[in-house]
């Protein structure tokens, strides 16, 4: 009777240790995605080599394929972004992929339908950046409003359109 009694107690401990592993498994998960949020300083953006934009917030990208802002946008993301979008907006699954934002604009060939989805896509961008996203009390996306600057938001707009992924 004893050995059962010990293989038996062995199976319980055993399935003990698989539920607190995969507990604290999934308690690191949830901290790391707070602390990706929660403990993060945004690096100051230098935006004074583009055209400055002014005080009213535009409604679409102003720098679209401009070299000038797709360096700075690619410095910024790495520097504010990448920890939760990844580097080089490859997404390791804890954010959405940028790479994917516009792709159903630029699949578009009618130039007017075109226009229209990448200002949709301009305006739902700049309003994520600048207010952030959160659910349920839980913020996903911080807001960076009073952090970035409209250049700032557009210059990484206009580095995320280099990363398009083209849809297969």
């Amino acid at each position: 009777m004893t050995p059962h009694i010990a293989v038996n107690t062995n199976r319980k401990t055993s399935r003990l240790r698989s539920v607190r592993l995969a507990a604290g498994g999934l308690a690191c998960i949830l901290a790391a995605a707070v602390w990706a949020h929660g403990n993060m300083t945004p690096q100051a953006v230098d935006t004074s080599t583009l055209p400055q934009l002014g005080a009213e917030w535009r409604t679409e990208n102003p720098y679209r394929n401009n070299a000038e802002a797709i360096r700075i946008g690619n410095s910024a993301f790495t520097q504010n972004c990448a920890r939760c979008h990844g580097l080089e907006a490859v997404s390791g699954g804890m954010a959405p992929d940028l790479r994917k934002l516009d792709n159903d604009c630029a699949a578009l060939s009618d130039a007017k339908k075109k226009e229209a989805c990448a200002q949709e896509i301009d305006q739902y961008v700049l309003d994520t950046v600048r207010h952030g996203r959160s659910r349920n009390g839980a913020v996903y996306m911080p807001p960076f409003e009073g952090v970035f600057s409209q250049e700032a938001i557009w210059a990484v707009k206009a580095y995320l359109e280099t990363r398009r992924e083209v849809p297969l």
